[in-house]
């Protein structure tokens, strides 16, 4: 399996008529160009680009595997919260790389 996360920014002037209409869209955008750009790794592999905006919506086969994964990740631990706390955790990365995002656009004093 081959997969990739791209985060693409809700609200870049590329994305913006899309975004205002359609929760999602960027995501959505943002797999289909993973699908074109990386295709000929199909013939090889399984391919499997995840989207997640930087307002925090994801794409499908983002929360697919996550829940997945954490249906995985409770059947060792025995903890039927584990895919919540995967999510909370992916999401607080998220936000930490847009609060890191965020403060580079402000003049060093």
């Amino acid at each position: 399996m081959a997969w990739g996360v791209t985060v693409p920014d809700t609200y870049a002037e590329s994305h913006i008529d899309q975004t205002v209409r359609e929760a999602c869209s960027a995501a959505n955008m943002a797999t289909e160009d993973n699908i074109v750009k990386y295709g000929a790794l199909s013939a090889f592999h399984i391919l499997l680009p995840l989207a997640v905006e930087t307002a925090g919506a994801w794409n499908q086969s983002a929360i697919k595997l996550i829940q997945e994964n954490g249906r995985c990740i409770t059947t060792v631990m025995e903890d039927s919260r584990e895919t919540a706390f995967l999510f909370q955790r992916l999401s607080i990365a998220l936000q930490r790389g847009n609060a890191v995002a965020f403060l580079a656009t402000f003049d060093a004093i």
